[in-house]
């Protein structure tokens, strides 16, 4: 118990430059979920979470229905998953997932990234191995063998489960996130998922501090940055 995730909640945007980068990552990743997966939030699991997840994150609603409407004329870019790894400051491992539509391009920003804090990107596999890949849902309710009984009557094979003062999170397999959603929201009705998402969880933490610390926090800004990169996933302790 007790499984360390990362509530990827973006803080508050103070500037309309970091509002922008925002609604342009979440308007990306929405067009995306859409085209491959419908356009209709009640049909798409994925993309309704992603709605939902956008909301709490102050995402204008234009910012949603425009990027779902570009989805629906079934043009515009076309956008491929790329995922690279390697070790960050401090001998931390790093995973960096980016939606693209130019691979060279971000291949050649994201290595830059690592080069300028002296890091090296790695193959595929050098640091993905250390992680879980896992469905997270963490919603209010305080009956966690229900949860639990509902999970398993969907044949979700639970990795963890916990209860905190009323809330549960459940952790499953990242290909159970269908089955586990919709075995929640059948169960239990409209829930409100305080966390509904797919993240890379480290099997072990690192401790890093002073000098390499301050290059890992240079690191994820440098990342941050980059128009491509969606989400970054670090076995960093804290």
């Amino acid at each position: 118990m007790g499984r360390a995730y990362q509530n990827r909640k973006e803080s508050m945007a103070k500037t309309s430059d970091a509002k922008a980068k925002l609604y342009s990552k979440y308007g990306r990743e929405i067009y995306v979920c859409a085209k491959s997966g419908g356009i209709d939030p009640q049909g798409n699991l994925a993309l309704r979470g992603l709605i939902e997840k956008a909301k709490k994150d102050q995402v204008p609603t234009h910012v949603i229905d425009k990027a779902i409407d570009k989805a629906k004329g079934g043009g515009g870019e076309d956008f491929d998953t790329a995922r690279y790894e390697g070790f960050g400051p401090g001998g931390c491992m790093v995973i960096i997932d980016c939606l693209t539509d130019n691979p060279n391009r971000t291949f050649g920003d994201v290595r830059t990234c690592f080069n300028k804090v002296k890091c090296k990107i790695g193959t595929q596999g050098s640091a993905s191995h250390m992680f879980d890949h896992s469905a997270i849902f963490s919603f209010a309710h305080d009956d966690e063998e229900a949860v639990l009984e509902a999970l398993m009557m969907a044949d979700v094979d639970v990795s963890d489960i916990e209860n905190e003062e009323g809330n549960i999170t459940v952790f499953a397999p990242n290909t159970d996130y269908f089955k586990a959603k919709t075995a929640l929201l059948e169960t239990f009705g409209d829930i409100t998922f305080e966390v509904d998402e797919i993240q890379f969880l480290p099997q072990t933490t690192t401790e890093i501090d002073g000098e390499a610390m301050e290059m890992f926090d240079k690191f994820l800004e440098l990342l941050n940055d980059l128009d491509d990169v969606q989400n970054v996933y670090h076995n960093v302790a804290g």
